[in-house]
């Protein structure tokens, strides 16, 4: 009999307790996502970024377009300014004519030129 009387005793005092530490809170607001320290205000969010690398592909696969590079084989992918120019062309004279056109869009940095030739019939 006191075995149990203790027990409801020791049960009752952890049930407040925990109901003690439940209502625990301050007076001060949650912090807002802005006030948030996991991205700095100056930094672009990672959507926007995505958008600036995905415009500045398109940017260079219509220039290459434009400037005679059959860009029908051609993968273009930007990041942060830095731009590779990966796939197949069909003359080797596009391959250097591709980095040339890349780098002068404005916008990029550097371009890595991953192209290979790819004769007709392959």
């Amino acid at each position: 009999m006191k075995v149990i009387r203790t027990l409801r005793l020791v049960g009752g005092a952890l049930m407040a307790a925990a109901s003690v530490a439940a209502w625990s809170q301050t007076s001060e607001p949650a912090a807002t996502p802005a006030q948030s320290s996991m991205a700095p205000a100056n930094e672009p969010s990672a959507k926007a970024t995505k958008q600036a690398n995905r415009a500045l592909s398109k940017k260079v696969l219509h220039a290459l377009s434009n400037g005679g590079v059959n860009t029908s084989g051609i993968n273009v992918t930007a990041k942060g300014g830095a731009v590779v120019l990966a796939g197949h062309v069909p003359e080797s004279t596009q391959i250097n004519k591709a980095s040339e056109v890349a780098k002068s869009v404005p916008g990029v940095t550097s371009v890595k030129n991953a192209l290979s030739l790819k004769m007709m019939g392959q």
